[in-house]
């Protein structure tokens, strides 16, 4: 591992290092997200340019910052930078990579019958179980505290290739949470309305502090041994250093509540006005049609009074019917 220079904030944003499968990862993403852009831009259809900014830089660049920046270079020396990793990839990625709406891309770029076969598996029991939000929460939540609280983390200190698989159980653990709450797809149960996605958000939020509280105010060491023997002269008491991963935790959590709780607020009214929209675009439909009838009933006098039948707006149980009645007089 060599003898690593104080770790400045100069040293913080100059240090990188390759981490080759990380990058297969982001350019597998990025090429994929890329070809279904320009397949639908070869047929004359848009894609929104924000969403495409979202899932490249919050999204594959916090993959970027996470595995190969400063934080990956200090992270078997120092703890906190670690704690940072880690939740980079399993809150703020997550979160950029859900903006972009990669499964509704995938529906609409790949052919019919691939398209019907990601639906299928979005739906499918295993999914569904996966992504019920409730289940994916604390899938995030056993996930942090598995990390940190068995040999998994000190394990993968040392062996390489598992430091590889934790990056992207971390990831992994955290797309089952956001992206089906941030898709225009079909992905959650029909319970699952804008409000009551909102109030994940919000309890989500509260739960993802438990692990920066735990780790912050936790007595023994997490891979103890590891960091006392290989932290450098120059570095902070390994107790304070914990604390301060800890610390980072919870900021990071609490600060990514925002964004995320926005994004669904942003999506609902998006949703409310479309909605609004096509019922307005089908009570015009509607009225057309009944303007004559009600002409030739007011003119048949009063011998048809007693055939007339009540408007099916007076009598139907709809918000269509409901919204004639308070525009008619």
């Amino acid at each position: 591992m060599g003898s690593l220079p104080e770790l400045t904030a100069g040293r913080l944003l100059s240090s990188w290092r390759l981490d080759v499968p990380a990058l297969l990862l982001v350019v597998a993403l990025g090429v994929l997200y890329g070809w279904g852009v320009l397949r639908l831009r070869r047929r004359g259809e848009h894609w929104p340019v924000p969403r495409i900014a979202a899932f490249a830089l919050p999204g594959l660049g916090t993959l970027v910052v996470a595995t190969m920046s400063a934080l990956a270079v200090y992270d078997r020396v120092l703890f906190w930078p670690a704690a940072v990793q880690n939740i980079l990839l399993d809150l703020i990625a997550p979160l950029g990579l859900a903006l972009g709406d990669p499964l509704r891309l995938a529906v609409r770029a790949l052919p019919e019958r691939a398209a019907e076969r990601v639906q299928g598996a979005m739906t499918g029991r295993l999914v569904r179980l996966l992504t019920f939000p409730l289940v994916s929460t604390a899938l995030v939540l056993a996930t942090e505290l598995t990390v940190y609280f068995t040999p998994y983390f000190e394990t993968a200190l040392r062996e390489g290739w598992l430091h590889d698989v934790m990056y992207l159980h971390l990831l992994l653990a955290g797309c089952l949470f956001v992206v089906p709450v941030l898709t225009r797809e079909a992905a959650l149960p029909k319970w699952c309305t804008h409000p009551v996605r909102a109030a994940l958000v919000f309890l989500d939020g509260i739960i993802d502090a438990v692990p920066g509280i735990v780790v912050m105010t936790h007595g023994t060491l997490i891979a103890g041994a590891w960091y006392l023997h290989h932290a450098p002269s120059w570095a902070p008491d390994v107790h304070h250093d914990q604390q301060l991963g800890g610390g980072a935790m919870i900021s990071i959590a609490e600060l990514v509540a925002l964004p995320f709780l926005l994004a669904i607020l942003v999506q609902w009214a998006r949703t409310e006005r479309a909605e609004t929209v096509a019922l307005d675009r089908r009570l015009d439909t509607e009225l057309v049609p009944a303007a004559p009838a009600a002409a030739t009933a007011s003119t048949a006098g009063p011998a048809a009074d007693a055939d007339l039948v009540r408007p099916w707006w007076e009598t139907e149980n709809s918000e269509v019917a409901h919204r004639i009645r308070r525009q008619r007089p």
